[in-house]
């Protein structure tokens, strides 16, 4: 009995160890939105600084009260991150992005977060292949340092584009945004595809099967992502003729979405590209056929959802920055330390132009306007929005270098902090830098035009985007001929168009969408306006 008791008593402090820690944690991210509120006109801080910041004293704080012991009240894990904050932060990406804007800038977003990645995966890997075989950090295979190529291409946009103003740049915002979400995409499927390799015997036939792979999780992770969002559309379609319930419109949405995600998961596919698209398809679709109850809520809910994440992760990061365990054995060496940190810096500097200007180059050879086309300093603001790294590169390098334990292997605590050191310089330095260059290299005055345009219409918005009258309601009855002569000249717009005519013609009447009224007993009928 007495060792019932004592088990019973240790489980009961543990428990209320527990509480003392969300309390803590959850009290910390309401100071988080409270600070960043008042900083919110800052010239210089921003969510995810305020966050990091108060994650570091909050750390520094438990150090010294631990007697150097710890600086965590939560203990990381990566399922916490990949299972529970990363989706909401994903789909609401998908979710809340400007379809018309994404889509009609596709290729060139594509260009940036897909092939962009790949240019910057292969540099920032040859690089540390390079220098990091001259320092002594420990054993390193070819498979860690493609590991660490993709670790470090995952960019972190949230600093630039909370300066932005999509109605002021379109453009500019359309290509920070669309590349940041691609690209944390692409780097997930370039690391699981180098996980899920045996690069220790390395042939010939190895990179054809490397690619094989990479499109494949590419292809299939989004194909997946429409199917599901579809399906809830589709459902909730169905099951509200006749009558509705807003509280059922609005859990079977945010649990398809979900389910999206861990069926990813489950059939080893990249959930972060499913998810994705599952918040493209819904607010195209299924936002469409809820009751405008289900509407305000969901969109507020996801986004509550996203930004709560966010800061999580941003604490998170800050109080485990300074986890005495780590630094043991990077202290051993600091000399070692600060070159790693500075070698995987300038790769990503190095990486980001080497891709950033040349396809900012190709992309304007296919368009015909200057208003179309990417000027030099919006493709200096394109580049420095994704120096700063964050919370995907810090799951990413916890998912590679944590499964044998940092505390036991010197290279593995050395990448742990390292990476830590990269996502804190990164954020703190350009993220606070962000506001002033932005401000100086687009000052307000430059964009008064589209200010001044209705923002409420669709092409006021995207003029920049298209240009000429292109949207017009007669372009909708051009020949054949013309059409082949647009697909060769405005590819993307054709693309669109056709789209909107197959869409319009098949796919609303089974899916519903814009246009599409559910109907509620005993109140009007709910416009369906863009």
């Amino acid at each position: 009995m007495t060792f019932v008791f004592r088990n019973l008593e240790m489980l009961m402090t543990s428990n209320h160890a527990s509480v003392v820690s969300m309390n803590l944690f959850v009290a910390l991210l309401c100071a988080c939105i409270v600070i960043g509120h008042l900083l919110e006109e800052n010239r210089w801080m921003n969510e995810s600084i305020t966050a990091l910041a108060i994650g570091l004293c909050t750390g520094f704080v438990i150090l010294l009260t631990s007697g150097g012991k710890s600086s965590h009240i939560l203990v990381f894990s990566e399922d916490l991150f990949f299972i529970y904050l990363l989706p909401p932060i994903i789909f609401n990406a998908g979710f809340q992005v400007k379809k018309k804007q994404f889509f009609r800038n596709f290729i060139t977003i594509m260009l940036f977060g897909a092939i962009g990645t790949i240019i910057s995966w292969v540099i920032i890997s040859l690089g540390v292949t390079q220098f990091f075989r001259r320092l002594d950090i420990g054993s390193l295979d070819i498979g860690d340092y493609l590991a660490i190529g993709a670790i470090f291409s995952a960019t972190d946009s949230v600093c630039t584009l909370q300066v932005l103003n999509q109605d002021e740049t379109p453009l500019l915002y359309s290509l920070v945004f669309g590349e940041g979400v691609v690209n944390d995409a692409t780097s997930v499927v370039l690391f699981n595809a180098i996980q899920s390799f045996d690069l220790t015997n390395v042939d010939p036939t190895i990179a054809f099967h490397f690619i094989g792979n990479f499109l494949y999780l590419f292809s299939m992770s989004t194909l997946l992502g429409v199917l599901t969002g579809l399906l809830s559309a589709y459902i909730i379609k169905k099951l509200y003729i006749g009558r509705h319930s807003t509280d059922r419109e609005v859990a079977l949405m945010m649990l398809m979405a979900y389910l999206s995600y861990m069926m990813a998961e489950l059939f080893y596919l990249s959930g972060i590209l499913t998810v994705f698209f599952c918040g493209i398809v819904m607010s195209h679709y299924t936002w469409h056929n809820v009751t405008e109850n289900s509407r305000t809520t969901t969109k507020h809910a996801f986004a509550t959802l996203s930004f709560v994440a966010e800061i999580f992760i941003f604490v998170y990061v800050g109080m485990d920055a300074l986890d005495i365990e780590k630094w043991k054995f990077a202290n051993d060496s600091p000399g070692t330390s600060v070159a790693v940190s500075s070698i995987l810096l300038g790769m990503i500097l190095v990486g980001r132009a080497a891709f950033v200007f040349p396809l900012s180059f190709l992309s304007n050879l296919a368009k015909k306007t200057p208003n179309e086309k990417i000027s030099f300093k919006q493709q200096v603001t394109i580049w420095w929005a994704g120096l700063m790294r964050g919370a995907v590169s810090m799951a990413l390098a916890y998912n590679k270098f944590t499964s044998s334990g940092h505390t036991h292997l010197r290279g593995n605590a050395i990448m742990i902090t390292s990476t830590i050191t990269v996502v804190l310089f990164s954020t703190f330095v350009f993220g606070l830098l962000t506001k002033p260059l932005v401000r100086f290299l687009l000052p307000l005055k430059q964009s008064g035009s589209a200010v001044s345009s209705d923002p409420g219409t669709p092409k006021s918005i995207t003029m920049p985007l298209l240009g000429g009258g292109l949207d017009s309601e007669l372009d909708l009855g051009v020949t054949h001929a013309n059409n082949l002569r647009l697909l060769l000249t405005t590819p993307t717009h054709t693309v669109h168009r056709f789209w909107r005519m197959f869409d319009d013609s098949f796919m609303r009447p089974v899916f519903g969408g814009r246009g599409f009224v559910p109907y509620n007993p005993g109140s009007p009928a709910e416009p369906n306006g863009e």
